[in-house]
């Protein structure tokens, strides 16, 4: 861990002040546990050097699941200014709009126990994953700039899914200011047969089951009820988001001197977010990121079918919908307030979740009193959480929370300590059935790899800037 000093406020808030050119503090979300378990990462390092960026307001922050990334850290929120902040393609990862979605269905366990070995093993065969996996589609250009423009909205044109999808999806399945004009066109290339894959490393479609409820009524209006069977999606923008990233990092590192920066980290190269080249790079995030909705919008659609013909049952009896869809790699220009003024901001979640309270108008009306649903994610033996934003989460943390249980352990790491293990017997043995295209995927994923899901959660919960509503435990995995 990083030689920082840090200022315990409470049982879940820990600050790095500022020192040296450092122009907020840092501020942590974590717990003693969490604290403990850290050792040698550098996240807490990358907190503090993104403090240090131009137009940077009120903290550097840092969710419970926060580890080592590229920049920023993995866990790290920072909102910029509009005038004199920054954009920076480090602060939004390679995988643009990485996001989980969540369906719910009409399925109870009992339904689907015996049947569950045939259902992952349908979902193998039927939905690609792994480096590099192909689609079914092959996007001509025009077809591939529509899906840049629309995003989950040309999907469900295309008959994948329906009109209600979009209604629970974050920003509907679109980011305003898309232009394809600024994707490369080895970007483009990557793109045109990945449509409908699902990837590698921690991608996954899982089905799971409500094992526990915390606030009936938030479930309740989520359409949650212990015992239902639900089935989660994790996937990103492909090879396009990656290499719109590799792109735009490349164009930032070799101009920062242009913008007469000095920082810490080139890996936190960037651009104004008044000049041309920041505004370039936020209409070619947005293309990607309108992919990625694309992406999970298909995945789902082909889920339902796989489901259905599995099953030997329709629509109607599956009664598969779309709880909500949230992304976590993402730069977005919102309004949120700060210090008692209502301020327009370049929010970068890194690795972090949207968390808008209960009234917000971007939420949909079904959820509105609630507040908008949290998607949580654990490791492939563990299950998810779904919380609900909160008001403190608007006004302390740029409507934000953690987005998984984080890793501790390198991939490497992982894979050393597997060493004569079957990782598919293991999981049989929790219970939850996986396959995957490769052995090295799994031995990279184990759970052991990860923070305590259940810790990583309370962190937030008891911090109030999200609020348990139910835990999901795994049933059955793919992976890349």
């Amino acid at each position: 861990m990083s030689d920082h000093h840090f200022r315990k406020i409470d049982a879940w808030r820990w600050e790095i002040p500022a020192t040296g050119q450092m122009r907020v503090p840092g501020l942590l979300y974590t717990s003693e546990k969490l604290m403990m378990g850290m050792g040698a990462d550098e996240g807490p390092k990358q907190v503090v050097n993104v403090a240090h960026l131009p137009g940077i307001v009120r903290a550097s922050l840092a969710m419970p699941d926060m580890h080592w990334g590229y920049g920023f850290p993995i866990g790290g929120v920072a909102a910029f200014e509009m005038d004199e902040g920054i954009v920076s393609p480090g602060g939004v990862g390679y995988d643009i709009n990485c996001g989980c979605r969540l369906m719910t269905t009409r399925l109870i366990y009992d339904d689907i126990r015996e049947t569950i070995p045939a259902l992952v093993a349908a979902l193998f065969r039927q939905i690609p994953s792994g480096v590099g996996s192909r689609g079914p589609l092959r996007l001509s250009p025009k077809e591939e700039r529509a899906v840049l423009l629309e995003g989950a909205a040309w999907a469900v044109s295309q008959g994948y899914g329906e009109a209600a999808d979009l209604e629970t999806t974050e920003d509907e399945g679109v980011m305003a200011g898309a232009d394809p004009e600024k994707v490369s066109e080895r970007a483009l290339e990557r793109g045109r047969d990945q449509l409908g894959t699902l990837g590698s490393g921690n991608h996954f479609l899982e089905i799971e089951v409500v094992e526990e409820i915390f606030d009936e009524e938030a479930a309740a209006a989520f359409g949650l009820e212990k015992g239902r069977i639900a089935v989660a999606v994790h996937s990103g923008s492909r090879g396009l988001g990656y290499q719109v990233c590799d792109d735009y990092l490349a164009r930032m590192v070799r101009h920062m001197d242009e913008i007469g920066i000095s920082l810490p980290d080139r890996q936190l190269a960037c651009a104004k977010l008044s000049s041309g080249r920041g505004r370039d790079y936020l209409a070619a995030m947005a293309c990607a990121a309108n992919y990625a909705w694309a992406n999970r919008q298909i995945l789902m659609h082909r889920t339902r079918e796989i489901f259905q013909r599995t099953l030997g049952m329709g629509p109607r009896d599956l009664g598969m919908r779309l709880l909500y869809d949230v992304c976590h790699n993402i730069a977005k220009i919102e309004s949120l307030p700060v210090g008692g003024r209502e301020l327009r901001l370049c929010v970068h979640r890194k690795g972090a979740t949207r968390a808008f309270p209960p009234g917000h108008a971007a939420l949909p009306l079904r959820y509105r009193k609630i507040g908008q649903p949290v998607l949580i994610p654990g490791d492939m033996g563990t299950g998810s959480y779904v919380l609900a934003g909160t008001q403190r989460a608007f006004t302390e943390t740029f409507g934000s929370t953690c987005h998984g249980a984080g890793r501790v352990m390198s991939r490497t790491q992982a894979t050393k300590s597997c060493r004569g293990r079957s990782i598919p017997r293991e999981m049989a043995a929790r219970g939850v059935i996986v396959m995957s295209s490769g052995k090295r995927t799994l031995m990279e994923e184990i759970p052991e790899a990860y923070k305590d899901l259940d810790e990583v959660v309370e962190v937030v919960h008891r911090a109030g800037i999200s609020k348990k509503v139910a835990r999901l435990r795994a049933l059955g995995c793919i992976k890349g």
